[in-house]
């Protein structure tokens, strides 16, 4: 117990040493150990890696996973070291909705498999936004955060001692200053010619201990000079293995973006399949609807404005003066089809496309190709001229131009 008090009492006063010190540096009544400047530039350097470092963790979560309940309940759980359960993506939850109401509305109704075909993409959407959010967070968000929990606490322990070492030392320089000059002013008091011996022999003493108290002052700052350079090193080279961070952070980084590249080619590729499915039968949707309610297709202009109005379609026309049979029976043959003499209009192609046959087109995105229509032709659909080639085109994957 004697022990515990003495330590008790000795770590008290090296706290109040260290107390009045700094307030007295803050005061300007005190002066302060300077580190260099190379010293103090890989200070600056690591804050500003730890604080960008920070704000990048956080956003790059936010982008991840905007539901910020959500980002609580995956916080705590990790602070528990619990395994965070499985959720489902927002894209996998519309695909289920989707596949419920097809099955509501009867999967085989034009809208029911449009909700299924259009499901199974969002499922797709979903399943690859799981991939995406793992391989992030382990190749990108586990490393950020392995710094700031484990090496920066570490540079942030040696940085408190290396303050405490410089406090100390700082606090040894000022007592050795103070003795020295108590000592210098107790050797000056004796006077030789003094009368009264009692007088001079008190101010000898005082000049012997203010000697000893300074000898004891000059070995305590060696003491504490060896403790602070030898602080000063270790906390410098940790500083230092901030570069080596940097590295590891700038390969995180580049395998960040490529699995972000590979998440966004592949819902890229996935919405154009799934256009392709819905631009191959919504012309039998079309057609269903026209049968179904003729009088709504034809009061409604907005949808006949949607394609080339310059030549009437007709829905059956066994035989068409001037047209090959082949075009008024659905069955497209390049070689005979031979544009009207109006109506043939300029238009930019808006995504790749890849003919399904020699009766279509392969388009490239931003070209400009020349489109026309014809009687008996899918509304969907459009003859598409290049030079001399020409098939079939999609009018979904088009911008028709004035």
């Amino acid at each position: 117990m004697e022990f515990n008090v003495k330590k008790l009492a000795s770590d008290a006063g090296v706290f109040f040493s260290r107390a009045m010190q700094f307030t007295e540096e803050k005061l300007g009544q005190a002066e302060k150990t300077e580190l260099d400047a190379h010293f103090e530039n890989l200070l600056a350097r690591a804050d500003c890696t730890k604080n960008w470092t920070e704000k990048i963790l956080r956003q790059t979560e936010v982008l991840l996973q905007p539901n910020p309940s959500a980002r609580v309940e995956e916080f705590l759980y990790e602070k528990l070291d619990r395994k965070v359960p499985s959720r489902v993506t927002n894209g996998e939850l519309l695909a289920q909705y989707m596949t419920e109401a097809a099955n509501d509305f009867g999967p085989g109704t034009p809208y029911g498999k449009t909700l299924i075909k259009v499901g199974e993409t969002q499922r797709r959407l979903g399943a690859a936004e799981r991939e995406f959010i793992r391989s992030a967070s382990i190749s990108f968000l586990t490393p950020l955060r392995n710094f700031l929990e484990g090496d920066w606490r570490t540079i942030s322990k040696e940085r408190r001692i290396l303050q405490n070492r410089r406090l100390d030392l700082d606090a040894c320089k000022a007592r050795l200053k103070k003795a020295k000059a108590a000592e210098a002013k107790a050797a000056a008091v004796p006077d030789f010619q003094e009368t009264r011996p009692r007088n001079y022999v008190l101010s000898a003493s005082a000049s012997a201990l203010w000697s000893d108290e300074v000898e004891k002052a000059e070995h305590e700052l060696r003491l504490t000079q060896t403790e602070f350079d030898r602080q000063a090193e270790v906390t410098r080279l940790l500083l230092e293995g901030i570069s080596s961070t940097h590295v590891n952070h700038l390969r995180c980084l580049h395998e960040f973006v490529e699995s972000q590249t590979n998440y966004y080619a592949q819902c890229y590729q996935f919405m154009l399949d799934l256009q392709k499915q819905l631009g191959g039968f919504s012309g039998t949707f079309v057609g269903n609807a026209e049968s179904a309610s003729p009088a709504a297709a034809t009061s409604s202009p907005a949808v006949a404005a949607a394609t080339l109005p310059a030549v009437p379609t007709i829905p059956v026309v066994p035989t068409i003066v001037g047209v090959p049979n082949t075009v008024a029976e659905g069955v497209l043959n390049p070689n005979e089809v031979k544009p009207p003499a109006s109506g043939t209009r300029r238009a930019r192609v808006l995504y790749d496309y890849e003919a399904a046959d020699s009766t279509e087109l392969a388009l490239l995105a931003d070209e400009m190709i020349t489109v026309y229509s014809l009687p008996g032709m899918d509304p969907d659909w459009l003859i598409g001229e290049r030079g001399n080639q020409k098939g079939k085109v999609p009018v979904t994957y088009l911008e028709l131009l004035s």
